[in-house]
């Protein structure tokens, strides 16, 4: 040990191996100020840590082991409380995101890839009240279109509901969705458009929500087979109420626009 250094002190690889933690960590952890040195040698720079330290050490890696970010781990390591409140409902998210995606894999395994029947159907213009919700990826998805299709639910009564995506989903985007307005109705506080008719290419979905990929996949491949101008967004047609339908018997109709009208 070099002269003049505390004997009580380690150097870091050293208490690299003690904290289970590589050297190029620790040096990063000093740069974010989770994990600073005890001392640090003026003249060659090289960090030295006290064993007392090694509990910190331990923590940090624990918490990343548990993919807890590190702005908060450092909030967990100040006493932060709740700081992984947030962290356990992304966990939460994660792992129902991936249900819905097994599900949907199961689905595929049992059935094949999915092969709905396709008809071309007319659509009117119809007169809409519009609501908007940013999705951040395609993981939220069902998140942006519950949050949004929920603002347009009146106090009573049925509505009729439609889901707008965009055919190529990027990092950020919007999900738009609408409610049907009868004839002189207002949007209740939502801004009114209408919304163009034409002829879509139309398939019927049965089952839950988190599987509609599957129809939207299969409408797409109809309209690639036949070299039809796919004219986004793909719109999802609401037929059952789900507050009073099971998952696996909820019918939707998924569109896309060949020609407006």
């Amino acid at each position: 040990m070099l002269v003049g250094v505390d004997e009580e002190l380690l150097p870091i690889g050293q208490f690299a191996r003690l904290g289970r933690l590589s050297v190029k960590q620790l040096r990063h952890y000093d740069e974010l100020g989770l994990l600073r040195p005890a001392r640090v040698d003026a003249v060659t720079g090289y960090r030295y840590y006290r064993a007392s330290q090694a509990r910190v050490a331990l923590s940090i890696a624990l918490l990343r082991s548990l993919d807890v970010p590190l702005a908060v781990v450092g909030e967990v390591l100040s006493g932060g409380a709740g700081a992984l409140e947030g962290v356990r409902e992304d966990l939460e998210a994660e792992l129902a995101r991936r249900r819905r995606t097994l599900a949907s894999l199961e689905r595929v395994m049992a059935q094949g890839l999915p092969s709905v029947p396709v008809r071309v159907v007319e659509e009117p213009a119809r007169r809409v009240a519009v609501a908007r919700e940013r999705a951040a990826g395609p993981e939220d998805v069902g998140r942006a279109a519950s949050a949004a299709l929920s603002r347009l639910l009146g106090p009573a009564g049925p509505v009729r509901l439609i889901g707008l995506f965009p055919v190529d989903l990027g990092e950020v985007f919007e999900v738009e969705a609408v409610r049907v307005l009868g004839d002189g109705e207002g949007g209740g506080g939502a801004p009114v458009r209408v919304l163009p008719g034409g002829r879509f290419a139309c398939a019927t979905h049965v089952g839950p929500y988190d599987q509609m990929s599957l129809t939207a996949h299969a409408v797409l491949a109809w309209c690639g087979e036949r070299r039809c101008e796919v004219r986004g967004p793909i719109r999802e047609v609401y037929v059952s109420d789900p507050a009073v339908t099971s998952p696996d018997h909820l019918v939707t109709h998924v569109m896309i626009c060949l020609e407006e009208s």
